[in-house]
């Protein structure tokens, strides 16, 4: 399958051939859904606490007799009922992670990169590369490639001072790497632009975990 490649100002120079098997599958929804549920859990933390009676500083005598006092028998001020008291069935620390076949996550990566290119979310160019860390020329690139709104991530082959400098400041975008591309990313953006060496990085990262 045949894309055009176009220059950073938005002038279509060439074509490449895409390979089928990554990026010519059919939609999978329900495959793309479990990857991404499974990337989510295991970036959560899972350092969430609260305290129960038996944590909560304080508390070890009992605040007045049982008996004749006419008020409610109380044994500890760091009851759950008590403002400043325990809590009970709190949160506490633990791990969301779980794994996935490598097999299926790499098939759910190369399914998203192929329904973002069906529906024109894909775009690919030559080089984007700038001589200085000007945010405002970064921003007329993007609008020349018509990404100036749109959530956009840019996969290159290497992180460079300039680009990293320039793109911090623009909303909805984001620098990523070939190998660093995630099926976070591709589904949670609504444009990529890719260039020539970052699909040759992100294309040689999928042969390599096919193997």
């Amino acid at each position: 399958m045949k894309v055009n490649v176009m220059s950073i100002d938005g002038a279509v120079k060439h074509s490449i051939d895409l390979p089928e098997t990554i990026f010519g599958l059919e939609d999978n929804p329900g495959l793309v859904w479990e990857a991404v549920t499974n990337y989510l859990a295991n970036q959560r933390q899972g350092t969430a606490k609260a305290k129960t009676r038996g944590e909560v500083r304080g508390g070890g005598k009992k605040p007045w007799r049982q008996k004749h006092t006419g008020r409610a028998r109380v044994g500890s001020i760091r009851s759950p009922v008590w403002v400043g008291g325990g809590t009970v069935f709190g949160p506490h620390p633990r791990d969301y992670s779980y794994k996935i076949p490598k097999q299926k996550k790499q098939k759910a990566l190369c399914t998203a990169l192929s329904m973002k290119l069906k529906h024109l979310g894909i775009k690919l160019i030559e080089d984007f590369e700038l001589e200085n860390n000007k945010t405002k020329k970064m921003a007329k690139a993007l609008k020349a490639l018509g990404f100036s709104d749109a959530k956009t991530i840019l996969v290159k082959d290497t992180y460079s001072k300039n680009m990293l400098l320039a793109s911090r400041n623009i909303a909805n975008f984001d620098l990523t790497t070939g190998k660093d591309l995630n099926i976070y990313d591709c589904v949670a953006s609504d444009n990529l632009i890719i260039t020539v060496k970052g699909l040759d990085s992100l294309l040689k990262r999928l042969v390599k975990e096919a193997n």
